[in-house]
């Protein structure tokens, strides 16, 4: 794993939980942990990984994550024994 995806890991692990994560950058790490990254209608992002089909919804106007969803991505990323 790259540099770059530890990081964004890091990020979603940190406690309190942060709102500052692009999603830009929590894809990119889906993807390299071997996921597949589809569009759906809308702003909605299907992420295949673990053989489970998640839906997303990409932010907009802003770049940056809800806090919300990063919880849930740690909350899925612990289930499956993904951590920094």
């Amino acid at each position: 794993m790259k540099k770059k995806h530890q990081k964004t890991l890091e990020l979603i692990f940190n406690r309190p939980t942060s709102g500052n994560i692009h999603w830009v950058d929590i894809e990119s790490l889906f993807v390299a942990l071997g996921a597949d990254v589809s569009e759906r209608a809308g702003s909605r992002v299907a992420v295949v990984l673990f053989d489970e089909v998640r839906i997303f919804h990409r932010p907009h106007p802003s770049p940056s994550t809800d806090k919300g969803a990063v919880a849930s991505i740690r909350k899925w990323l612990e289930s499956n024994e993904v951590t920094p």
